[in-house]
């Protein structure tokens, strides 16, 4: 039976993705899988100057509200994220389910119970709390096992469900290029002091000094705009300056969003570092996934987000970031890979099938299936869960 699903997300970026964010991407990439499908999908997000506020592609209606700038301060998106969601309840249409990917919304929306239909929520940062309000709501999606551990939830064998990020897998796999002359490492993701960037420049420094091991290059990628969610541009500036000890060894490139450039972007590399700070800002590691998928080796802190990609020495590096000598620690793990092809391209080759589980296909039928049995349209079918 088709579905009238609406999915929401988020005040600061548009959709299509062209000014970036995981969660946008994603959702977007099931939203036109569902309305291939044959469902009735709407996909609310923020205006953007060079698309329409209401339009139909494929199938799905897009519409799109006013949103607002992402701000540094918490407080601030906080407040921002309250009045979208208000601006969001007077625009949802009818249907057999909502899925937000917001943090006011839900709460309401699984109080007044009205014509959107059951309310799901995407849990797209570390849960700080809000999930105590989120009693009504009747489905939490976590994006790792991590993620559900730390919800604060009673009846969380009931209502959440683990799903991952998805990605175009075969897209990515398609990508990976001739790899190893010199040796890429590489980054990809916010130029944000939470993702380890001066930890990584750290790191390089440190490995420039080794003697005796292949030749290599740091590429780091990335937007570096507070409102596209990077640092501040003096942070920005101050670490460029200290990325100059790496002479012609380090270059930096702007952010991409376009997934087939994207692709090649991580196609180019032999090992990808995610050395991310963030305790309570990272939920999954889409950039990591689709890395491993591209076919690079990665090297990632030790949070425990990462725990459903990088299984230590198998399908990646873990290091850890809370050592004091986290700077080392990174160093000789870039080095190990860099120095070993075989050891380099062994992982790869294992972490690349391991992700294969969040291609698309996967985590679509799963979802669909769940969003069927909120809907009542089918029974649960919990062997399909892209759990991990």
């Amino acid at each position: 039976m088709p579905l009238r699903i609406t999915i929401v997300t988020g005040f600061f970026l548009p959709v299509p993705a062209i000014g970036g964010g995981a969660t946008e991407r994603s959702w977007y990439g099931l939203a036109r899988i569902f309305a291939a499908a044959g469902h009735s999908v709407t996909f609310v997000s923020r205006d953007w100057a060079t698309q329409p506020p209401p339009e139909s592609v494929a199938k799905l209606r897009h519409v799109r509200l006013r949103g607002f700038d992402h701000s540094r301060f918490l407080p601030v998106n906080l407040f921002l994220d309250l009045v979208w969601g208000l601006r969001v309840t007077t625009a949802l249409p009818r249907g057999d389910v909502v899925v937000c990917n917001t943090i006011f919304l839900p709460i309401w929306l699984s109080r007044i119970r009205g014509a959107a239909g059951k309310v799901a929520v995407m849990i797209g940062r570390a849960p700080k709390g809000q999930v105590a309000f989120y009693d009504g709501v009747d489905r939490i999606y976590a994006p790792s096992s991590y993620v559900a551990r730390e919800l604060d939830a009673s009846d969380a064998e009931a209502r959440v469900r683990v799903i991952g990020y998805p990605i175009d897998w075969p897209t990515l796999a398609q990508s990976a290029r001739q790899k190893g002359k010199p040796v890429i490492i590489g980054f990809a993701g916010r130029i944000h002091p939470e993702k380890g960037i001066e930890l990584l420049i750290r790191a390089a420094i440190l490995l420039s000094n080794r003697r005796g091991i292949p030749e290599w290059r740091l590429r780091i990628v990335g937007p570096t705009a507070v409102s596209e969610g990077g640092g501040s541009e003096q942070w920005v500036a101050d670490v460029r300056k200290a990325s100059a000890a790496l002479g012609d060894r380090v270059e930096w490139l702007p952010a991409e969003f376009a997934a087939e450039r994207l692709a090649a972007l991580y196609g180019s590399m032999d090992v990808f570092c995610y050395p991310s700070l963030a305790l309570k800002g990272e939920t999954f590691g889409v950039a990591v996934a689709e890395a491993m998928a591209a076919s690079c080796a990665v090297v990632v802190s030790s949070l425990g987000c990462f725990g459903d990609l990088v299984a230590h020495g198998e399908t990646g590096l873990i290091f850890d970031h809370s050592s004091p000598d986290s700077d080392r620690l990174l160093s000789e793990s870039l080095e190990r890979l860099v120095a070993d092809p075989a050891l380099r391209r062994a992982i790869a080759t294992r972490g690349q099938q391991h992700v294969r589980r969040f291609d698309y296909a996967e985590v679509s039928t799963a979802v669909l299936q769940d969003l069927a049995f909120l809907a009542g349209a089918e029974t649960e079918k919990r062997q399909h869960s892209v759990h991990v």
